[in-house]
């Protein structure tokens, strides 16, 4: 089985190009979404206190969000602080996950800061989901009602899609000019040889 990431800047289209792999039957790993579940793990919401301090909990002792990222994604010092703390404990739940998806030819790790992480060198291949900044732009403020400056405070925590184009083993254009079904379907045939490929040797 292949282990594959699937990364791309906020707002580049990865859920919707992941939709496309699973209808394919391709196992996903939402690596965000279970970071999130992480937050109500006793022992993550003890590192985060200490790291942090109780300002970033209400009065039920409940991790609030929103003011964990007014910290970290102005600060790369926290944010790094907060990958060591929530990393660890992702990749354990990514391993268990693995083992019981094997019997697949590949698997998918959804993550937005694969580069960032220097997590490569854990993945057989990696695709970037590539948009302009304009468009990712216009994406976040509808999903996520959030300002121009916050974005863009985000934004610049992300390596350029530039540099992930360069680094990356596949690429899949979501400007709204290019059809995303035929350049998944092509991915995915090219994945399945090398899987294949690799079972020969």
């Amino acid at each position: 089985m292949l282990k594959v990431a699937i990364t791309g800047n906020i707002g580049s289209g990865k859920t919707t190009v992941c939709k496309i792999f699973k209808s394919l039957g391709v196992p996903v790993f939402y690596a965000d979404t279970e970071a999130k579940k992480l937050y109500y793990d006793a022992d993550t919401i003890s590192a985060v206190e200490s790291a942090f301090g109780n300002h970033v909990f209400d009065e039920n002792r409940k991790l609030v969000r929103q003011k964990l990222a007014e910290i970290v994604f102005h600060d790369a010092s926290s944010l790094k602080a907060l990958n060591d703390i929530i990393h660890p404990k992702l990749m354990e739940k990514y391993r268990i996950w693995m083992d019981e998806n094997r019997q697949h030819p590949y698997t998918l790790h959804e993550a937005a800061v694969i580069y960032e992480n220097g997590l490569e060198k854990q993945f057989d291949a990696i695709i970037n989901v590539s948009a302009p900044e304009n468009i990712r732009l216009t994406r976040i403020k509808s999903r996520d009602n959030s300002s121009d400056a916050e974005i863009k405070n985000r934004m610049k925590l992300q390596w350029t899609d530039e540099k992930k184009n360069m680094l990356a083993d596949f690429v899949i254009l979501n400007d709204g000019k290019r059809f995303l079904i035929p350049q998944v379907i092509e991915i995915h045939n090219k994945l399945m040889q090398k899987n294949i490929q690799r079972n020969e040797s």
